[in-house]
């Protein structure tokens, strides 16, 4: 993770909302005589897991702050209010906002030339693709991109329209296993009513934007934003011309691509081809 302040002691609560979380997590178990390995087995997770998390050296599910909660009486769902704080630790911070936006979004559309976003990203798909930039804290990266997903599990989930080129479809991250389950997802929530995803197929030499991967936030209340994914940064643009730009151009790669249908059906074929 990227964290302001490398030289501090990492165990101090001060340094980190991800420190405070372990070391009250610590605290409360140490107070209630419960053991690392119990706690690990209530939280499906190891007994190292568990150590990492109290040193604050791991970022930790949100399955593990409500396993907490759940063992330690009297925590009153403190430790999945403090979760939220920890999780955003795990993110550098010029990507904090975007994953805040995020959160609130109503509706996200995306566009991708070169991968999968890792929105929908399988964990194993997310893990190749994130071990390429040989982070030392590859594990914090994969759990930090699962959480993100939530927002798909909700109640009422945030709705996606995802624009892809045919050769992320064909690119072999990860080898035909990974590939194979990545299509899978992919396949079904091309099925699924609320989302739909479209291909652009590899007989299209040029279209809109193809050269860098952006996205576009709805909200509920408030104006909508793009978010444009680059290196080593990405930014966020709220100027009601940018954005009327990028819907410019998504509206086009909309009208170049498959219709939703066929590019389901594009999807299975090519998971048939390719991975089976």
């Amino acid at each position: 993770m990227t964290v302001e302040n490398e030289t501090a002691e990492s165990t101090d609560p001060a340094v980190s909302p991800l420190a405070h979380f372990g070391a009250e997590v610590r605290l409360e178990r140490e107070r209630l005589d419960i053991s690392r390995a119990e706690l690990g087995k209530a939280a499906c997770c190891s007994y190292s897991l568990v150590a990492k998390i109290e040193a604050g050296r791991r970022v930790p599910p949100l399955d593990f702050a409500e396993a907490c909660d759940q063992m330690f009486p009297h925590s009153n769902g403190r430790f999945a209010r403090l979760w939220p704080l920890a999780l955003r630790w795990a993110f550098p911070p010029w990507f904090r906002r975007y994953v805040e936006l995020e959160w609130t979004a109503t509706a996200i559309s995306m566009f991708h030339p070169q991968l999968v976003p890792g929105l929908v990203q399988t964990e194993e798909y997310a893990r190749a693709v994130l071990r390429t930039g040989r982070p030392s804290n590859l594990e914090d990266l994969v759990t930090a991109r699962m959480e993100r997903q939530r927002v798909l599990a909700r109640e009422v989930p945030t709705r996606l329209w995802i624009i892809l080129d045919e050769g992320v479809l064909r690119r072999p991250i990860g080898g035909k296993h990974v590939m194979r389950e990545q299509l899978k997802q992919l396949r079904a929530l091309a099925e699924t009513p609320r989302h739909v995803i479209q291909v652009i197929p590899k007989t299209i030499a040029a279209y809109p934007g193809s050269g860098s991967p952006f996205g576009l936030l709805s909200f509920s209340e408030g104006s909508d934003v793009v978010h444009v994914d680059g290196f080593p940064k990405g930014y966020v643009l709220a100027d009601p011309d940018d954005v009327a730009a990028a819907y410019d151009a998504y509206d086009l790669l909309k009208a170049t691509a498959l219709p939703p249908d066929e590019s389901a059906s594009e999807i299975g074929s090519i998971l048939k081809e390719c991975y089976s």
